[in-house]
């Protein structure tokens, strides 16, 4: 015990000085001076992506299965957002357990051009993957405040399309690096001390990008929440009923707590990764803050596992298709009782968001909304 004890300091403090050498003379040919992580913190960065980068890919990959083979599914814009957020988390799984594992722990050391692809393939899953929460965010935000006119705002072809524009942005602020927009000292000495051949411009454009996004999520969030509240206060001075009023804002609440855990889970997995980009760009990062954001890096990859279980499988509609396609494949005769057929009219949040209209009777109008607010929180 105490022989490796003694191991583990020494490769500790071999990597220390190695990365401080490095530093201090200013240049990193050999790319050693991102390769700072001691055998013990490998073994535990190998051991997340190891469990979490195959979950993630088995995860993501059931949820655009069942997509893909659902004709109903598939007209829906909510499901073909929920369609790209888990191929962007499919290609993030992939992209980055293999780029992170091969650089981190086998210390493969590339080219610039190969170094560059494979870091373009993490920025494209990861932008893609941010930006088809915030269109995921959008949706629920035209759900609930423009109930009545849903349907017409969000067309299935506006959402494709919409989902067009969203991956070629993705994709072509990922490939700058390689159209040429890089370090100009290459690695003598290099620009970032976070990933090699990367300028501090393009990293501070990626992380505002990145930033903007966030935010726009959480606005989209927060007016989600003002209108559900102003609702449920309406509706309860309106009808004067305390225990109903009471029950209503239960249901606001649950909205809140879903939203909040939503919004907790995305800011905590992003946060620290973009808060060490944006210092990389101002200062020389030391080996700790290196090995430190090494770690806050896997959180992204835990938050394209979590993914899944917050957007898909909450999902009625989903659940019941994956069902229907477990009882295909296996032939599970007790499925047939909870596996209905999906019919077209079945509610679902696109449905009863087209349904409302301004003309209606207030009681149905109260119902309606409640019933939006229930399809958003389960959602």
């Amino acid at each position: 015990m105490v022989e490796l004890e003694g191991s583990a300091y020494l490769d500790f403090a071999d990597a220390a000085e190695n990365a401080s050498s490095q530093i201090g003379n200013g240049s990193c040919e050999s790319l050693e001076c991102y390769m700072v992580l001691t055998k013990l913190e490998k073994t535990a960065i190998g051991t997340i992506c190891f469990l979490t980068g195959p979950v993630t890919l088995m995860e993501n990959a059931l949820v655009l299965g069942v997509i893909a083979t659902s004709v109903v599914l598939r007209q829906k814009p909510s499901y073909l957002f929920i369609g790209s957020l888990a191929l962007a988390d499919f290609f993030a799984s992939w992209f980055f357990t293999m780029s992170f594992l091969d650089f981190h722990l086998f210390h493969r050391s590339d080219g610039p051009t190969a170094y560059l692809f494979k870091l373009g393939g993490v920025t494209m899953a990861f932008s893609s993957s941010v930006g088809s929460l915030l269109l995921t965010a959008l949706d629920r935000y035209l759900c609930i405040h423009q109930a009545s006119s849903y349907k017409v705002l969000l067309t299935r072809q506006r959402a494709l399309l919409s989902l067009l524009v969203l991956w070629s942005i993705t994709i072509f602020i990922s490939s700058w690096p390689l159209m040429g927009w890089r370090c100009p000292t290459d690695l003598s000495p290099p620009c970032s001390r976070l990933f090699p051949y990367i300028s501090r411009g393009y990293l501070a454009c990626w992380t505002t990008f990145i930033l903007v996004l966030l935010a726009l999520i959480l606005v989209a969030y927060s007016l989600i929440l003002w209108k559900a509240h102003r609702h449920e206060s309406s509706m309860t001075s309106l009808q004067g009923a305390a225990g109903t009023g009471q029950a209503r804002m239960r249901m606001d609440i649950r909205l809140a707590r879903t939203f909040g855990l939503i919004l907790l889970i995305l800011v905590g997995s992003w946060l620290p990764v973009l808060t060490f980009m944006l210092v990389d760009v101002s200062i020389i990062l030391t080996h700790t803050q290196q090995r430190a954001f090494a770690f806050c890096g896997t959180l992204c990859l835990v938050n394209s596992a979590v993914n899944p279980l917050l957007y898909a499988l909450r999902c009625r509609e989903l659940r019941l298709a994956l069902l229907q396609s477990l009882q295909r494949v296996c032939g599970f005769g007790k499925c047939k009782k909870c596996t209905k057929d999906l019919d077209p009219g079945m509610h679902s949040a696109g449905d009863n968001c087209a349904e409302v209209s301004d003309d209606e009777k207030l009681g149905a109008r109260t119902t309606q909304l409640d019933s939006i607010s229930e399809i958003v929180n389960n959602q």
